[in-house]
């Protein structure tokens, strides 16, 4: 009876003090437990030292990977004198920058002799990589574990193979598990038997990833070609369709990049020609000043992020009204100071813009010099966003379409809503009997034309996401214009955008067969057989007008 209470007063203690030593370890902090744990590098063995990095890796503290990647990268040490563990990096002068691995805080650099290595091999190096792909693979954040995937896609290992086997059922991200999925899927294809080869293909066959097609092109190939066995046979077979699918997707995938950037040239077009074809419509005019007027929306924009460099973010929401009224208010003045002094004379006005299309660019090379100026793309505009491995949309060119249909619904909605509108129809269609209808068609005039030179202003705008600012920026442009309006048929808004749209997925169809600059010569050259063969464009004007 005796050794049986001795027994349970025995089971009591040995209960309580491994209750008290939970409780002890619950109430250590994450940063406690990394700094004891760190603390016993230098002391520690290299043979032992895995054990101590395991304990590391289990420390939840966003310190834990700094710590472990330092090592790896052969960049840990310790202080002599005091044991802080420090990330040290040589730099120029020769000295060694230290950082503290439990702060992030600099230390004054010091010279070798002040430090010593925490020594890794290439075991540890192996157990380290793993360490770390496990921490990234289990991070809460979806980016930090697809980002994590992606790395060791391109470069697995099997401790990683074998980390991605035990959390890809527990992986909640479709895309990461697709990606994981994958990893498996090469891994077998690269070391599994028959059966699992062929099971790794039936997974393989909807990825996009050039990374598998690689895998399989070379399993393919190292493949004998004569003499195959019948299990070899059936693996070649499969192989050729697995790559012929992946190879029918990638080219509907480059067809759809293609119609992408021809939708975004076209929308570039659609901008800087819309303008033009308002005043060319209205007034018959042909503006040769039209690519300086978009030069200064350009312009506008660059000085409004020189004058507020702490408004990057908002300086295009800035930038449009300001180009508009900047590149209207000049487009008035054209209007009022030269251009109706010349009506019913094409060919003096055509030589009278040209004039002032000169003017305006030495004008800004004087102010500001002949070179280009860049233009900072805001944080929202940059990078694109990723729809598969070999497909993404530049953010810059998918506002640019948007604004562009933005614009274009805009104007149209003036012109046929507003009085605005009503007075410029009733002057482009017939002007002299819009005067007799008391419409004051040199009002009309002067506000179209401002009107078409402030929309050309915010074309400049959209222009210096996609290229440099300099003087002769709207020189490469009104070519086009002109072109587009012609095409189109003067004056037709739905004439111009279907021209804009035609010349730009023309122009990026061609390009990958005939090079840029032979495709913009097949386009000048079927533009000019088309006129010839339709002078008034797609959508010529009808009634009196067209007279």
């Amino acid at each position: 009876m005796n050794r049986i209470i001795t027994l349970l007063l025995l089971l009591v203690l040995s209960w309580q003090s491994h209750a008290n030593a939970a409780d002890t370890d619950a109430g250590v902090s994450p940063n406690e437990q990394l700094a004891t744990l760190i603390a016993k590098l230098p002391k520690t063995k290299l043979r032992s030292m895995a054990s101590v990095i395991d304990e590391i890796a289990a420390v939840k503290n966003p310190q834990t990977k700094f710590v472990l990647q330092s090592m790896l990268d052969g960049d840990l040490y310790y202080i002599k004198s005091n044991r802080t563990i420090v990330q040290a990096i040589k730099n120029d002068s020769k000295l060694y920058q230290l950082t503290d691995v439990m702060t992030n805080e600099s230390l004054d650099p010091v010279k070798k002799s002040v430090i010593s290595k925490i020594r890794t091999n290439n075991s540890l190096r192996s157990k380290l990589r793993s360490l770390l792909a496990r921490i990234d693979l289990t991070d809460p954040n979806k980016a930090v574990r697809l980002q994590a995937v992606q790395q060791l896609l391109s470069s697995p290992n099997k401790g990683s193979v074998g980390i991605i086997e035990e959390l890809v059922e527990a992986e909640q991200a479709n895309e990461v598990k697709q990606v994981m999925t994958t990893i498996l899927a090469l891994d077998k294809l690269k070391s599994g038997d028959h059966s699992e080869k062929m099971q790794a293909l039936t997974l393989l066959e909807s990825t996009l990833e050039p990374v598998a097609n690689n895998v399989i092109s070379n399993l393919l190939a190292s493949l004998p070609e004569k003499e195959r066995t019948a299990e070899q046979q059936e693996l070649a077979a499969a192989l050729n369709d697995v790559l012929g699918t992946i190879e029918s997707k990638r080219s509907f995938y480059s067809v759809v990049e293609n119609v992408f950037f021809g939708l975004s040239l076209g929308s570039v077009l659609l901008l800087a020609a819309i303008g033009l074809a308002i005043t060319f419509g209205v007034m018959g005019v042909i503006n040769m000043a039209h690519g300086e007027l978009i030069m200064l929306g350009a312009y506008t924009t660059y000085v409004i992020q020189l004058a507020f460099p702490e408004l990057i973010e908002y300086s295009l929401l800035i930038a449009l009204p300001a180009a508009f009224i900047v590149s209207g208010s000049v487009g008035i003045l054209i209007e009022r100071g030269v251009i109706r002094f010349l009506k019913g004379r094409p060919l003096e006005t055509l030589l009278a813009t040209f004039g002032i299309s000169l003017i305006l660019q030495q004008l800004v090379r004087t102010v500001f010099s002949p070179l280009n100026r860049q233009v900072i793309s805001p944080e929202w505009m940059s990078g694109s966003w990723q729809i598969n491995p070999i497909f993404s949309l530049t953010f810059n060119r998918l506002y640019i379409i948007l604004f562009a249909i933005v614009v274009f619904v805009s104007l149209v909605m003036i012109l046929k809503k507003s009085s605005l509108g009503l007075h410029v129809r009733a002057v482009s269609q017939n002007r002299d009997m819009a005067r007799a209808l008391s419409i004051k068609s040199d009002w009309v005039d002067a506000i179209t034309f401002g009107l078409g030179s402030g929309i050309a202003g915010i074309a400049g705008v959209v222009l210096s996401q996609l290229t440099n600012v300099g003087p002769n920026l709207g020189q490469a442009y009104i070519i086009d214009s002109f072109l587009v309006v012609v095409f189109g048929g003067v004056g037709n808004l739905w004439g111009t955008l279907v021209a804009a749209m035609t010349l730009g997925l023309t122009n990026k169809f061609l390009e990958p067969i005939t090079g840029s600059v032979l495709a913009s010569i097949i386009v000048l050259v079927g533009l000019v057989l088309f006129i010839q063969k339709r002078p008034k464009g797609l959508f010529p004007q009808k009634g009196r007008a067209a007279d």
